[in-house]
């Protein structure tokens, strides 16, 4: 069983496009949860397997610690509000059981899904320390992974980084070449936005404090 997990806030413009792309892939026991953060929830959907809850309003990272811990799959599949799967991104997933964390290639779109570039994370716990190339929204890995990463540790930069840290630490992880979906950015994007150097001094020892405490 598959459980895709998708952060929303405020998210109208785009989420019913990236839903639309999700549920063709889902098999009848898979399930879509979607975690609103927004002050509203408003949405509706009528396919059982997507379950629509209220987030906890205390952030992306908070919102997907609330997702994980809901989750009733053994593959687990991060996901945004705002891109969109191309087709054979769950056939991909479920091919984990050779491994702890798949991370795929994925397309950079504008608001408009015009194709700007490609990226491709690249292993190695020092490289990704130093510079992350993990991002959630490309990632799918196995429930034997959640005693390692939760609870997130308070402070960390991203939950995507940890995730992956701590499956190249306790498992094995796995690049596919082929991108899977189109990664859109845009201005109302929740994160990738710049930060100061010291913040970023801040933010990688407060990762390596925590990856020694587990």
């Amino acid at each position: 069983m598959i459980s895709v997990l998708l952060t929303a806030y405020c998210g109208d413009a785009y989420l019913g496009e990236q839903v639309a792309s999700i549920l063709p892939q889902l098999a009848p026991g898979d399930e879509l949860l979607i975690s609103d953060d927004s002050p509203e929830m408003t949405l509706q959907f009528a396919d059982p397997r997507v379950r629509y809850l209220q987030g906890p309003r205390q952030g992306v990272i908070a919102n997907v610690e609330f997702l994980l811990t809901q989750a009733r799959g053994d593959v687990l599949v991060l996901c945004d509000q705002d891109d969109v799967w191309l087709p054979g991104k769950l056939n991909a997933a479920r091919e984990l059981q050779d491994c702890t964390l798949l991370v795929h290639a994925a397309y950079t779109a504008d608001e408009h899904l015009n194709i700007t570039g490609r990226v491709q994370a690249r292993p190695g716990m020092l490289r990704n320390i130093v510079r992350n190339s993990y991002i959630g929204c490309y990632m799918a890995f196995t429930r034997e992974l959640l005693p390692h990463i939760l609870p997130f540790p308070p402070g960390i930069p991203m939950h995507d980084q940890w995730i992956a840290l701590q499956a190249e630490r306790h498992g094995q992880v796995i690049v596919h070449d082929e991108p899977l979906i189109l990664w859109r950015r845009h201005s109302g994007t929740q994160t990738g936005h710049r930060t100061t150097l010291r913040q970023k001094i801040a933010w990688r020892w407060r990762l390596i404090r925590a990856l020694i405490k587990h």
